[in-house]
């Protein structure tokens, strides 16, 4: 399971990296509404993987410096490794959610929900950046194990 994991997080970090390549090399033609979507996708990642460290988390809309995306996205990377790595998948969390409600769910549920967040947000930006007049990118999970 926890290499299953390790596997989705790969494709998740390499699907972000591809979709802020892409955004900075078409960066006059993107929108407000891709820039915020790109960084959203990134908090959300880190905010899942503070809930789970109890560390301090980002703000769900916030807007980081365009440079440094990939740095987050490689933050985020690393530490949802790490947490798959050193804690048991079962254990239950208890968090706040960003309107101050309490939740508790495992490890693995908040892990999973991450990257199927990730990848809504970028079908989201791609449905942006094809209205905006540029070729969406092939983020599927099959294209990136081929």
């Amino acid at each position: 399971m926890k290499e299953k994991l390790v596997d989705l997080f790969e494709y998740t970090y390499h699907f972000n990296k591809e979709m802020i390549r892409y955004i900075s090399e078409h960066i006059s033609k993107v929108d407000e509404k891709t820039i915020s979507l790109i960084n959203h996708t990134l908090n959300a990642q880190q905010i899942w993987n503070s809930r789970i460290l109890g560390e301090k988390a980002f703000e769900v809309w916030q807007i980081n410096p365009f440079e440094s995306l990939n740095e987050i996205n490689h933050q985020n990377f690393l530490k949802s490794i790490d947490i798959i790595q050193e804690q048991d998948l079962d254990s239950r969390v208890e968090y706040q959610n960003s309107k101050g409600t309490k939740f508790e769910n495992s490890i693995f549920d908040m892990l999973f929900h991450a990257v199927n967040h990730s990848t809504y947000h970028r079908g989201q930006i791609n449905s942006l950046l094809k209205q905006n007049g540029m070729d969406p990118i092939l983020t599927d999970y099959i294209f990136y194990k081929r």
